[in-house]
């Protein structure tokens, strides 16, 4: 928390009128009381700015209970708001930011109003982040002391403020609010005026795309949801943040967005539509892509949707003992995994050598695990015992399920199941680690398609609980439950999603990786300035090229490349800037460039 100034070190900017009092506008104002302004709440509905003030009074109150505000703070941040449902008590105001419904009418009438108003050096913000602040500003007297100021929801909590400026917008009006927003603890990023700015730019269209997956009923939402959540590391997953944003919300946002790119990922998915006009627009109605315990409530209650519990198949096969193939990380973090949770792993690769290595590598991680008190030395001992390295993948013979952990290559692993079709005992399943290729194809390399099945577990295999079943066409529903079973014993989050590229994590994910490079590309931000709306105002462990020097540039580029080919949309293209990093071999970390540089090793 800010804490409070004297008058004379504040800014310009030292009363500010906040219109527009639902949860976003009773944040700001928290957050400006809090920094020692003088706040003006206004708001058409009597009712409304009452319970704006009841929600700063328990917010302010809990912030005592919690020791981050002494009642003496309390009481001087209260005595600094007052509350008006008249416009004109903004007449005195430094700064005025309305907080309104998304609509250009109303919003203009705002504007309008406070022309007629405000003192001539006001500062006049809106909060929006669908709808063109230069718009807004030609329309208004004073268009250049109009600007954007986006704070994120929960005001209070939430660092990143987006300073949007229009073409019309006065450097000196951009400098005074960005002083603002750094008194105010806040981290201000510029940006200019186009639907969605940096971060809801990137968010919305994710979420467009996981909405539209949902529709097209390839996952289910709990399914979607623990995918990002568990692969990604997100807070929460895309279809609970719909709901909590609001779904008519998102769909005004994406409707901005796609009457600017006519890209199609950002063409509302319908469902969108028809939840909206449903009145089901998420956690403010009761109801969205999940059903809540109450309008208002976070609290999700079970519906015609939710997955019964304990309802797996018992047509499970017996899995006793588990080959691994390949030698590099991912394939040694699965062996881990599977010896852990009691598995007898027979590891093979190319060669003895290779396999030693390996299971060297199994033995070094164990032993970090034991310094870092995560197990004894004796169960460490008995992992690494249970895991038999082998250069030949005819040791698989007597396995109950062989796990493919070899490059991403499709001949590769074509060859790798032909040989496995021949090698494993009838009953055996074929799983494979692919996290792109169609797995069919690795199914159709054998005599026993029914027997195959992805499994996509994320790197680093003993530390992320996600792992992506894909079931072919073909694949028998003995083999599903099986797998499913086996993630169970193995403590690992089973997802369950079809053989299409992607699945649902990369097809998710780099999109909006893509996308990002793509602002880069046409000047619109900087990386630091991206990667740090996504960090501070999306809740993201990582920015996107963070993200896209660690997986690497060219891994990056794959799997766009798949993704395109397979749905065929010019907005899965690749970024050419992407392209042509790689094609100068700056793949990120591991070649010391990518869209950043770093040390080498």
């Amino acid at each position: 928390m800010a804490t409070p100034q004297s008058d004379s070190s504040l800014s310009p900017l030292r009363t500010v009128a906040v219109v527009g009092l639902g949860t976003m506008g009773t944040g700001i104002i928290e957050v400006l009381a809090k920094a020692g302004r003088q706040v003006i709440g206004i708001d058409i509905s009597g009712a409304q700015a009452a319970r704006s003030v009841a929600a700063l009074e328990s917010s302010t109150a809990r912030a005592v209970e919690r020791g981050r505000l002494t009642e003496q703070e309390r009481a001087g941040v209260l005595a600094r708001v007052t509350t008006s449902t008249d416009l004109r008590a903004a007449a005195d105001a430094d700064l005025v930011i309305e907080v309104t419904p998304e609509s250009y009418e109303v919003k203009q009438q705002v504007f309008r109003e406070l022309d007629a108003i405000v003192r001539p050096t006001a500062v006049l913000a809106t909060g929006t982040n669908a709808l063109s602040v230069t718009r807004l500003a030609a329309d208004s007297a004073r268009p250049e002391r109009v600007l954007g100021l986006h704070f994120f929801n929960p005001a209070p909590a939430m660092k990143l403020v987006e300073v949007v400026s229009s073409v019309l917008t006065a450097p000196q009006a951009v400098a005074a609010v960005t002083d603002l927003a750094l008194e105010l603890g806040k981290e201000p990023v510029a940006v200019g005026d186009r639907p969605g700015f940096v971060a809801d730019g990137l968010l919305f269209g994710y979420l467009n795309q996981a909405a539209a997956m949902y529709e097209s009923k390839y996952a289910s939402r709990e399914d979607i949801d623990a995918a990002m959540r568990l692969g990604c590391g997100l807070p929460m997953g895309p279809l609970a943040l719909l709901d909590l944003i609001g779904v008519d919300t998102a769909r005004t946002v994406l409707d901005a967005m796609y009457a600017e790119s006519h890209d199609r990922l950002h063409a509302p998915a319908p469902i969108l539509k028809q939840l909206s006009e449903a009145g089901l627009t998420g956690r403010k109605a009761g109801r969205g892509f999940y059903t809540y315990e109450a309008p208002g409530s976070a609290t999700v209650v079970p519906d015609a949707l939710t997955p019964q519990e304990g309802a797996a198949s018992a047509l499970g096969r017996p899995v006793r003992a588990v080959g691994v193939a390949g030698s590099g990380t991912m394939a040694s973090g699965i062996a881990e995994v599977f010896a852990k949770a009691g598995y007898d792993v027979v590891l093979a690769a190319r060669s003895e050598e290779k396999a030693e290595a390996a299971r060297a590598r199994i033995g070094k991680s164990l032993a970090r695990s034991v310094d870092k008190g995560r197990m004894t030395a004796e169960t460490a001992a008995k992992t690494l015992d249970r895991i038999t390295p082998a250069g030949s993948y005819d040791a698989f013979a007597d396995v109950d399920l062989a796990v493919e952990a070899v490059a991403e290559d499709l001949d590769v692993k074509r060859q790798l199941f032909e040989a496995l079709d021949k090698v494993c005992k009838p009953g055996a399943i074929l799983a494979t680690t692919t996290s792109s290729l169609p797995v069919v194809a690795c199914a159709r390399a054998t005599s026993r398609s029914q027997d195959v099945i992805g499994m996509h577990f994320f790197n680093p295999a003993p530390a992320m609980k996600l792992v992506e079943v894909v079931r072919t066409v073909l694949t028998a529903d003995d083999v599903h439950a099986t797998v499913r079973e086996v993630c169970g014993t193995i403590r690992k989050h089973a997802v369950d999603c079809g053989d299409r590229a992607g699945f649902i994590v990369n097809a998710l994910l780099f999109p909006y990786l893509n996308n990002a490079v793509k602002m880069v590309q046409e000047h619109y931000a900087s990386l630091d300035d991206i990667d740090a709306a996504m960090k501070l105002g999306g809740g993201y462990p990582m920015g996107p090229f963070e993200l896209l020097d660690v997986v690497g540039l060219d891994v990056s580029l794959a799997i766009e490349r798949v993704l395109h080919r397979e749905f065929r949309d010019p907005g899965l293209a690749p970024a050419p800037l992407l392209e042509h990093l790689v094609a100068a071999g700056c793949l990120g970390r591991k070649t010391g460039r990518g869209f950043r540089e770093y040390a080498r090793r």
